[in-house]
C-alpha cells in the first residue's frame, strides 16, 4: 500500500518530515492487523471513518482468471464514474442504435440529395452491428432479432434486445443502460474515422501500413 493511498484511506495528510507530526494529521484507524494469504502477507486497515479509498483484494485459481476478474471490475466501476459524471444515461441492449438507425432512414436520408443518401443508409446500417451482435452472443437469429426490435420501435416504443428470450423488451424498465459519453465518443468517431481513412489514402500512407502490418485492403466509398 502507497503512502498516498494510506493517507486517503485514514484520512491523514500528508507531511515532508517527522517534525511536523501531530495528532490531527495523522489520521485514525480503529483496526490494523496483518493477514496471510496464500504466500503473501498483507496489511489490513480497518474501522475507518470516512475513508477516501479503498482496497480490492481479488483472488482466482489462476492468473488468467484474475486478469479477467480485475478488468471486469475496472469496466463496471468505470461506468459508474462515467455515469456519475455525466449525470446522465443511454437506454441500452441496443435501444439506441435501433433508434438512431431509425431516424437517419426515417429523417436523414429523406432530407439528403444524392450520394449523400448511401452514406446515411451505410452508418444505419453500422449502427444495427450493436443489435446484431447482441443477438449473435446470445444464440438468437440474427435477422428475426433486428426485424423485431425494427417494428418494436415502429410502435413507438423504447425498444432493446432481451439476452433471456431473445425478444424485444424495453430496458429502461428492466434497469439496462448505457454511458452517455460512449455513444457520444462514437458518433464522434464516425467523422473521424473517415477522414482519417481519406488522410492515409490521399498521401499514399494507407498501402504502407497495408504492407508493414498485412492489413486488408481498405476500399474507399463513393460518398
Amino acid at each position: 500500500m502507497t503512502p498516498c493511498r494510506l493517507q486517503l484511506i485514514c484520512g491523514g495528510i500528508a507531511q515532508n518530515s517527522v517534525e511536523e507530526l501531530t495528532p490531527d494529521v495523522l489520521g485514525w484507524a480503529g483496526l490494523v492487523y496483518e493477514h496471510t494469504l496464500g504466500e503473501e502477507k498483507f496489511t489490513f486497515v480497518d474501522e475507518v471513518t470516512d475513508a477516501k479509498s479503498v482496497t480490492l483484494l481479488i483472488k482466482g485459481p489462476n492468473p488468467h482468471t484474475i486478469q479477467q476478474i480485475q478488468d471486469a471490475l475496472r469496466d463496471g466501476l468505470r461506468a459508474v464514474k462515467n455515469a456519475l459524471e455525466d449525470e446522465a444515461l443511454v437506454p441500452g441492449a441496443g435501444a439506441f442504435e435501433v433508434a438512431c438507425a431509425a431516424h437517419l432512414v426515417d429523417n436523414a436520408k429523406k432530407a439528403a440529395k444524392g450520394r449523400v443518401k448511401m452514406g446515411v443508409q451505410a452508418f444505419a446500417d453500422a449502427l444495427l452491428v450493436i443489435p446484431k451482435t447482441l443477438a449473435a452472443n446470445g444464440g438468437f437469429d440474427v435477422q428475426d432479432a433486428v426485424v423485431a426490435l425494427q417494428d418494436e420501435y415502429a410502435d413507438g416504443n423504447v425498444v432493446g434486445l432481451d439476452l433471456q428470450s431473445g425478444e424485444p423488451f424495453d430496458p429502461t424498465v428492466e434497469g439496462v443502460w448505457d454511458n452517455y459519453r460512449v455513444k457520444r465518443q462514437m458518433l464522434h468517431s464516425r467523422f473521424v474515422c473517415p477522414i482519417l481513412i481519406f488522410f492515409l489514402i490521399q498521401f499514399g500512407w494507407l498501402t504502407l501500413l497495408q504492407n508493414a502490418f498485412f492489413l486488408p485492403c481498405v476500399m474507399p466509398l463513393a460518398l
